[in-house]
């Protein structure tokens, strides 16, 4: 792999999680601890059980990238999509903080040649660039819903993320 592709690669991954982390995080500091437990129908996830899922997610995955299947044994992934009672938001919030820094911690030092080693994921093989892509593509996926979610939670008292409406063309 060119080199110059490889960390220019990486480096945009990086700021893509960076970008996926602090995104949800503006989204949960708009709703209350109550709101993150709301579910709009029983078969919709909460803001909490999707930033639970996520966790699980990066602990798997990012727990050992280079020398271990990224679905690993001690992962439940099924309880990731249940709160128990007594959970409390700043319990899950220091999972949350932990998988991020996990997950930037093993994407930082990567280096271009690593890109093409092979690591597993349930078993099967696929590149490190492919594992990365993979858990940015996912880790964004479950942002768009965190973000929706809150957004609806918050209804008219919703500060605006990125460009807010009618502000398009406003000067940066």
């Amino acid at each position: 792999m060119d080199e110059k592709i490889g960390t220019a690669y990486l480096d945009e991954a990086f700021r893509s999680l960076r970008g996926h982390e602090r995104l949800a995080e503006g989204a949960f500091a708009q709703i209350d601890d109550e709101q993150s437990l709301r579910v709009l129908d029983p078969e919709a996830n909460s803001v909490a059980i999707l930033a639970k899922h996520m966790a699980g997610n990066m602990r798997s995955r990012f727990t050992d990238l280079l020398t271990s299947d990224g679905e690993k044994p001690w992962r439940n992934r099924d309880q990731e999509f249940i709160i128990e009672p007594g959970v409390t938001h700043p319990e899950l919030m220091r999972a949350w903080e932990e998988s991020w820094k996990l997950a930037l911690d093993a994407v930082g030092p990567l280096k271009p040649e690593d890109l093409l080693k092979i690591v597993p994921t349930r078993g099967q093989p696929h590149s490190v660039l492919q594992a990365v892509h993979r858990a940015v593509a996912h880790y964004a996926y479950h942002v768009g819903q965190i973000v929706f979610l809150a957004k609806h939670l918050e209804s008219t008292c919703w500060k605006s993320l990125s460009i807010p409406r009618g502000q398009s063309n406003a000067p940066a």
